[in-house]
C-alpha cells in the first residue's frame, strides 16, 4: 500500500464522543490506525459534507483516532469502575441475586433528543471548517469501511471520474434481506446504498463468506455485475485474546450487543424465565451488554415487567474492553441467539478468549466460531438445555485447542494483496 489514499472518516468522527463503540465503529477506527502507520502512504482523511468530500485536519485527525482508541479500550491503569458499572459486577458477583435487576435509563421516545450526543465546541469546529481536496487524485484510493457517505451515487461517480479507485466494505445485507427486525423504511436506503457500491465501487470489501455470497444473490437479483469482492475476516483487539483463568463467582452468562429484533433477547428472556421457573434459587444471572436499538419493545416490557427476571436479568452499555473482557472471562458461558448476522464480533471475542460460546446455528456462526455449540435459534428446549447444563458445569470450559482468532494484522495484509493484485 503506497501512495494518495482518502479514508471516509464520517462514520468514525460521529463517534468521537460515545464511550464505547459498535462493530462497525471498531472497524473504522482499526482501518484509521492501520492506513496512520504505513509509511509510504500519503493520508488524507476525510467526511462528507452535501454529497461532497471535504478534507479534515489530518493532525486532529490523529490525534482524536488517539483519543478514541484509550477510550474505547478503557486500559488505563488509574480508570475505575462507573458507578453503573459497579453495580452490574455487584450484582453478578453476590451470593444471592438482589431484589432488582440493574437496567439502564429505557432510551427515549423517536423524535425527542434527549439521548443525542451534543458534541464539543472543538468537533463542530473542525466539522464547520472546509479544506480542499488533494488537487490532483489520479491513481489514488478511497477507502470506505463505515457505510457512510454512500447515500448517493455522486461522491463515488466523481472520484470515478478523477481517476481514484473506489474501496467500499459492505458489512451485511440484513436491512435488505430481513427488513422486519429494521427501522421503517431501512430496507429501501441500505437496497439504494448497496446497488451505488456495486455500480460505483472499484473494488468491494466484506467480512464473510455469508456476507459475499448474500452480495452475489443481492447483484443477480438485481440484475447487476458486481465489481471484485474480497473476503477479510475481521480482526479482534489484542485485549481479547486468551489470558488467564476466570475468578470464582455465582454462575452468570453474558450476552454482547445493540439490544435490537434480530439480536432474538425476546426469545432469550422467555427461556431464561422458564429456566428460573425450574431451577429455582439455583438460576444463573444474565447480564445484556450493549444499547438500546430499533423494535425491542418486547425486550423492554420483559426486563422491566415480568418478575420472574427481577434480580436475575442485568443491562448495561458503554463498557469500555477492560471491563468487558472481564465481566465475560467470568461468564459460564457467552451467549449469541441472534437470528441473523454478517459477522458477529463478540461470538468472536468470546472464542478468542477461551470462553465457552453457546451460539444460533445461523451461516456467520457456522463459518466463524464452528467450535461453539450452535443450537437453532427458535429451539427453546435446546436453549433450556444448553443454559442448564453450563450453568452447572465447572467455571472454566474443558481445555480445547485454541481457537484460530483473526487478527488485524491478517485482514489487512489480505485486504493489500487483493488491491496490489487489482
Amino acid at each position: 500500500m503506497r501512495g494518495q489514499i482518502l479514508f471516509d472518516a464520517s462514520r468514525l468522527l460521529s463517534r468521537t464522543e460515545r464511550a464505547a463503540p459498535t462493530g462497525v465503529d471498531r472497524v473504522c477506527l482499526a482501518y484509521a490506525e492501520w492506513l496512520l502507520s504505513l509509511p509510504e502512504v500519503s493520508l488524507s482523511p476525510v467526511r462528507s459534507r452535501r454529497d461532497a468530500l471535504v478534507a479534515v485536519d489530518p493532525a486532529w485527525f490523529a490525534d482524536s483516532v488517539a483519543e478514541m482508541r484509550g477510550k474505547w479500550a478503557g486500559a488505563h491503569a488509574a480508570r475505575a469502575l462507573t458507578p453503573h458499572e459497579k453495580r452490574l459486577f455487584d450484582a453478578l458477583r453476590a451470593p444471592a441475586p438482589p431484589a432488582h435487576s440493574v437496567l439502564s435509563p429505557p432510551p427515549p421516545p423517536e423524535g425527542e433528543t434527549a439521548g443525542r450526543v451534543r458534541r464539543p465546541r472543538r468537533v463542530w469546529r473542525q466539522f464547520l471548517n472546509s479544506r480542499a481536496l488533494p488537487a490532483d487524485l489520479s491513481g489514488g484510493l478511497y477507502f470506505n469501511v463505515g457505510h457512510t457517505s454512500l447515500n448517493t451515487p455522486g461522491i463515488l461517480s466523481g472520484l470515478a471520474a478523477q481517476g481514484t479507485r473506489r474501496v467500499a466494505m459492505i458489512h451485511d445485507l440484513i436491512p435488505v434481506t430481513h427488513p422486519e427486525f429494521c427501522r421503517a423504511g431501512d430496507a429501501a436506503k441500505h437496497r439504494r446504498r448497496v446497488r451505488i457500491v456495486l455500480n460505483h465501487a472499484s473494488h468491494v470489501l466484506v467480512n464473510s463468506q455469508y456476507t459475499a455470497d448474500e452480495l452475489t444473490a443481492f447483484a443477480a437479483a438485481e440484475g447487476l455485475a458486481p465489481p471484485p469482492v474480497t473476503v477479510a475476516h475481521l480482526g479482534i483487539e489484542p485485549v481479547f485474546h486468551r489470558n488467564g483463568p476466570p475468578g470464582e463467582t455465582p454462575p452468570y452468562f453474558v450476552h454482547v450487543g445493540t439490544i435490537e429484533a434480530r439480536k432474538n433477547l425476546a426469545f432469550l428472556l422467555t427461556v431464561w424465565r422458564r429456566l428460573a421457573e425450574g431451577m429455582g434459587p439455583a438460576a444463573p444471572r444474565l447480564a445484556l451488554i450493549g444499547r438500546y436499538g430499533w423494535e425491542n419493545e418486547a425486550v423492554l416490557d420483559l426486563l422491566e415487567r415480568s418478575p420472574a427476571l427481577q434480580g436475575l436479568v442485568h443491562q448495561a452499555s458503554d463498557l469500555p474492553d477492560a471491563a468487558l473482557v472481564e465481566l465475560m472471562r467470568g461468564a459460564r458461558a457467552v451467549l449469541a441467539p441472534s437470528s441473523v448476522e454478517g459477522f458477529d464480533l463478540p461470538a468472536v471475542e468470546a472464542s478468542a478468549l477461551g470462553v465457552r460460546l453457546i451460539a444460533s446455528d445461523i451461516p456467520a456462526h457456522r463459518e466463524l466460531t464452528p467450535q461453539a455449540r450452535l443450537i437453532d435459534p427458535l429451539d427453546g428446549l435446546g436453549w433450556l438445555r444448553a443454559l442448564e447444563e453450563a450453568a452447572r458445569a465447572p467455571a472454566a470450559p474443558a481445555e480445547t485447542a485454541p481457537y484460530p482468532a483473526p487478527s488485524w494484522q491478517a485482514h489487512f495484509q489480505r485486504v493489500a494483496q487483493a488491491l496490489d493484485g487489482a
